[in-house]
């Protein structure tokens, strides 16, 4: 495979065309070796349009999903971000390269352990890498100027917006299969927010995730 042919591919095919056209966005992608971050059995699957199993029932976004989400997320450099589910490490990279720390939480140590290895063999000194349940939060370096949660939830927990400073900005894949929601949460007062939902897409959930109230009869 001639790597950087089809990391090209990738950029131009898959993620120009959804929208993502912030150049400092795309310039990342070729810094960050995202093969590298691919099981390497799946290696060949590295630039594909889909999501890669990485075990444990979990999967890597795909790249357009990533992009635009950063993109989105509008990371700056004085930004202290919490990722909850380091998966691979590959997003937590990604972050890393535009924000001043990143707090990333894995609950599966299996998982935990690869994304580890993958973001050691890289070098990012501005990550900390977690081990817990951050699914309805992690309040142990709040409040956060950016929140990501890299798995879906029915509902967006209210400890998640009581953790992000003014200005900050949430990513969330919200709902229930068939029809999940990107949303993404803007703090713009204490105690205010900004809705805006992205796009439709389908995640697998975040273990332990937050479940809306069901009826009993």
């Amino acid at each position: 495979m001639d790597l950087e042919q089809a990391r090209m591919n990738m950029v131009e095919q898959q993620i120009r065309t959804w929208e993502v056209l912030d150049q400092d966005v795309l310039d990342l992608l070729y810094v960050v070796p995202r093969e590298e971050f691919v099981p390497i059995q799946h290696r060949a699957l590295a630039f594909s349009d889909l999501q890669i199993p990485l075990g444990e029932g979990e999967r890597m976004w795909e790249p357009k999903l990533e992009a635009r989400v950063l993109q989105e997320l509008d990371v700056r450099k004085a930004d202290r971000v919490l990722e909850v589910g380091t998966g691979s490490g590959y997003f937590t990279a990604l972050l890393a390269h535009r924000a001043a720390h990143v707090y990333s939480v894995e609950l599966k140590p299996a998982l935990a352990a690869f994304g580890r290895r993958n973001l050691e063999r890289h070098g990012a000194s501005n990550i900390t890498l977690e081990a817990g349940d951050a699914a309805r939060g992690w309040d142990q370096h709040a409040p956060y100027h950016v929140i990501v949660l890299s798995g879906s939830t029915p509902v967006l927990p209210r400890s998640f917006l009581d953790q992000l400073e003014v200005g900050g900005r949430l990513f969330a894949v919200v709902g229930e299969p068939p029809v999940m929601t990107a949303r993404l949460v803007t703090c713009t007062a204490p105690g205010a927010f900004n809705n805006v939902d992205l796009f439709e897409t389908v995640v697998a959930p975040l273990t332990n995730a937050e479940q809306p109230s069901r009826f009993r009869f």
